[in-house]
């Protein structure tokens, strides 16, 4: 019997390395929704333990991202048209109450933060979709920075990164590439940075809402 693999790192570590790789694989679609996710499988494939894979995966559960089987181990989240249109309004809502909180509460430390979230988006390659996704989603969280709310803002977090599976489907299509995203993004800052809350929510949920209705026409 081959020895087992030994994880040199600590079993904090090896968790947060493990689920961060597993939840980006999910989230951009190299593991497929419905996938089964099994752990020997896994910690072979990642060279650690089973207990930082087993860990990891029941954090994935959390997040939405991988279903627990009763007694037949975990696998990855389906999608679907009905969760992707209950992600889309849920973020809509809250992202609107959490928008329109920063908003009354901003102050000049938010408002060069998100200028410079701004900046580092429009200057990331959108060619290389992994690293413009990390520039994006500081961008819109940085919108809803100063709302005042931990626990609304790990909502509106998590609803971001259900979300953008979805998103991964348009940005293969060139049709959604046609649409002038930089333009709606420069709209939303405007009316952020100008304080005006009617027009900042109004772009937003525009925004939101041209990605969801083409996106609702490319899911299964």
């Amino acid at each position: 019997m081959d020895k087992p693999v030994e994880d040199t790192a600590s079993p904090q570590s090896s968790t947060r390395r493990v689920y961060l790789t597993l939840r980006n694989d999910i989230i951009t679609g190299q593991i497929p929704p419905g996938e089964r996710l099994k752990i020997d499988v896994l910690k072979v494939a990642l060279d650690t333990g089973a207990s930082p894979v087993r860990e990891a995966l029941s954090l994935l559960t959390s997040d939405q991202l991988v279903d627990r089987l009763d007694q037949r181990g975990f696998r990855v989240a389906a999608t679907s048209r009905a969760q992707f249109q209950e992600i889309l309004n849920l973020r809509c809502n809250l992202e609107e109450l959490a928008l329109r909180d920063s908003l009354a509460n901003a102050d000049t430390a938010w408002e060069d933060a998100l200028v410079l979230a701004h900046h580092h988006m429009n200057k990331a390659d959108r060619n290389d979709v992994d690293a413009y996704e990390v520039h994006h989603k500081r961008f819109h969280m940085a919108l809803l920075a100063a709302c005042g709310s931990p626990i609304l803002l790990r909502f509106c977090s998590q609803l971001y990164d259900l979300n953008v599976r979805y998103r991964y489907l348009a940005g293969r299509a060139k049709s959604y590439s046609r649409r002038n995203v930089e333009a709606e993004h420069r709209a939303i800052l405007d009316a952020a940075v100008s304080r005006d809350m009617d027009m900042a929510c109004t772009s937003l949920m525009d925004h939101y809402r041209k990605t969801g209705a083409f996106l609702a026409e490319q899911v299964d």
